[in-house]
Parts: C-alpha cells; sequence; structure tokens
C-alpha cells in the first residue's frame, strides 16, 4: 500500500535567514563591484614614507654603533683582565711554590728539641747560628703566607670584574644583534615602498636629487671661491677643520653603508670621524658623542667651513660644514656622500660643534 505522508515543510524561520543572507551577499557583491579600486600612492607619498624610514634606519644605525663600539671595548678590557690574573696566578703559584720549600727547610732543621740539638752540638756557637737563621725563615714563611693572601684577594676581585665585564658584553652583543635587524628591517621596508615606484618615478626622484646636490656644490663654491675660480677648502677653516674638511671632499661620490667607518663606505658619523681621522684628530664613533668633541656653536651664522653639525632632536645625524648654509654628509642608504643644503635634511640643526 502506497503511502500518502504528508511532506516534510522547510522551517520559515531557516527560510528567512538563508533568504537574507543571500539578499547581503549580493548587496556586498554589488558594492564590490561598484567600488573604486584603492589608489595607489603618489611619488612623493612614497618619499615621504621612505624618508621616515630611513631617518628610523639611521636612528638604529647610530644605537648600533654605540653598542658595537662598546662590545670592542669590552672586549679589549676582558682580555687584559683575563691576561692580569694568567699572571697573578702565576705569582701565586710561586710564592705557594717558595712557601713549600720554606717549611721542607724548617721541619728538616727542627726535627730535634731545640735544648736537646744545643746539647749534643759539638759547636754550640753553630748551632746558635743555625737557630737564628730558623727565626728568620719562620719570618719569611709569615711574609709570604700574607703575600699569598693579597695575591688571592686580588684575583678573586680581577675574576669577579672579568665575570661580570662578560655578562655585560653578552647582553651587548644581543643589543648589537636586534639593533642589526632593526635597521634591516627599516631598510627593507624602505625598499618595498621605492619598488611600487614606475621606472619613471624613479627616475624623477634621482634627477630631483641630482640637481639638489649640484645646487648645493654651487653654493660650497661660492662660499670657497679664491677669486681664481678654484676652490679652496681648507683655507675656509681653521687648520684642524679644514683638513678634516678637505679629507671629507676627498670622498664625494663613496657610497652609504650603515656601521661603515671608510676608506671605501661610510655611515653619516663613521664620515665625520674618520675626516677627523685624517686630520690627526681622534673623536668619537658616534653622532651623539661627538656633540661633546669640542665647542658648541648654536647660531649657524656662526659656522665655520669643517665645524661638525647636528640634526635631530636625538641628534642621529651629523655632517661637516661646507659653507653657505651648506654641509657635506653621508645622507643614507641608497645615497653617496655629498653636499646639501641644511634645510632639506629632513630634520632640524640643532648646533654645530668646533672640535
Amino acid at each position: 500500500m502506497a503511502s500518502h505522508r504528508r511532506p516534510k515543510q522547510p522551517n520559515r524561520a531557516r527560510v528567512t535567514v538563508l533568504t537574507t543572507a543571500a539578499a547581503a551577499a549580493v548587496v556586498l557583491s554589488s558594492q564590490a563591484a561598484n567600488a573604486a579600486p584603492s589608489e595607489k600612492p603618489s611619488k612623493d607619498e612614497v618619499k615621504a614614507k621612505v624618508d621616515k624610514l630611513y631617518q628610523q634606519a639611521e636612528q638604529a644605525t647610530e644605537k648600533y654603533n654605540g653598542a658595537k663600539e662598546k662590545q670592542e671595548k669590552l672586549q679589549k678590557e676582558i682580555s687584559t683582565i683575563q691576561d692580569n690574573v694568567a699572571k697573578g696566578q702565576q705569582e701565586l703559584n710561586e710564592l705557594r711554590d717558595g712557601l713549600g720549600s720554606m717549611a721542607s727547610a724548617q721541619y728538616r732543621s727542627g726535627g730535634l728539641d731545640p735544648s736537646l740539638q744545643l746539647f749534643l752540638s759539638a759547636d754550640p756557637d753553630d748551632y746558635l747560628d743555625k737557630a737564628s737563621t730558623l727565626d728568620q725563615l719562620s719570618t719569611q714563611q709569615v711574609d709570604a703566607l700574607k703575600k699569598i693572601q693579597e695575591k688571592q684577594r686580588e684575583l678573586a676581585q680581577q675574576r669577579s670584574e672579568a665575570s661580570g665585564k662578560l655578562e655585560d658584553l653578552a647582553s651587548t652583543r644581543t643589543e648589537l644583534g636586534n639593533k642589526k635587524k632593526e635597521v634591516q628591517g627599516k631598510l627593507g621596508a624602505a625598499q618595498k615602498l621605492l619598488n611600487t615606484l614606475t621606472a619613471e618615478e624613479k627616475a624623477q626622484l634621482a634627477e630631483e636629487e641630482e640637481r639638489a646636490t649640484r645646487a648645493s656644490e654651487r653654493q660650497v663654491l661660492k662660499a670657497t671661491d679664491t677669486g681664481t675660480g678654484t676652490s679652496a677648502p681648507v683655507s675656509s677653516g681653521s687648520g684642524r677643520a679644514g683638513a678634516a674638511f678637505a679629507a671629507a671632499q676627498s670622498k664625494l661620490g663613496t657610497p652609504y653603508v650603515y656601521g661603515a667607518t671608510g676608506p671605501s663606505s661610510f655611515d653619516c658619523s663613521g664620515l665625520t670621524s674618520w675626516a677627523y681621522a685624517q686630520a690627526g684628530v681622534g673623536i668619537p664613533r658616534t653622532s651623539e658623542a661627538q656633540t661633546g668633541a669640542g665647542t658648541r656653536i648654536y647660531s649657524a651664522s656662526q659656522l665655520q667651513v669643517g665645524d661638525l653639525v647636528f640634526f635631530f632632536n636625538d641628534l642621529h645625524h651629523v655632517g661637516l660644514y661646507a659653507g653657505n648654509g651648506q654641509i657635506i654628509h653621508a645622507p643614507r642608504s641608497g645615497t653617496v656622500v655629498r653636499y646639501e643644503s641644511m634645510n632639506t635634511i629632513g630634520g632640524p640643526f640643532m648646533f654645530g660643534v668646533r672640535v
């Protein structure tokens, strides 16, 4: 017999939900189809973002330089302490050997009771001389023990100092690695942004930078022209500052590489420290430390050729004053040592330093 069971009706609430969801999907699909595609950032917008990333990379670079310098200093100090500990341990061993020899000699000489030795001695005067020697030997033992104790304390202090510096070195190496990753991350992000530009846009940016560099160079030549049509930068600054400036000029066109101190590549503080070294003057490695290398000049109008010039609130960028409001510096990754106006550095001029 055939079944006449009534077919099951769909749940009214479920139908309503499905209908609503389908309608919403149609609306969203329609909106997505009609929405305008996201606009590609303009060349200037990309440049602004890239410049910001380069500034952040340079900040991290100066921290990296400081950690690297500290690491090298700690390594030298630890090496010196370890050498001293090795020498001290050798001296301690010699003191102990000497004490052992004295103890053996005293035991051999003092094997009999002193009064019995005197009674049996065929030469009492000779015995008395030996007794005097034994007394002196005992005094030497006391002195030797004091020296051993002092040397042990000295070695313990040196080992403790070395241990502390080794911990500091491990921490510094960790910081160094972190800063290196930070720099590489910022540079990678900047390159990724630059890759969004067309070849024509990249060429335009390069041309803009080249025009600015040529304009700065003309200003520098005006400041150093002797009337013969040639530049005379050394005579425009003091002896050491002029010599440092001339050294920096000899590196125009040299590529920027973070952490580099020359002579084939530089970062900003690497260039200034190298330039002054060529003038026979040692200044610190990092831009922040270089602020203490001489007398501060707060007015740009008082700057002289070869003065160190610092930018940004955290002083992470430094160059050499070139005259007429221009500097010579290693700007950032992707560029070379060049002249540039102080007004286009990207951060405020803070002060100069006359070394």
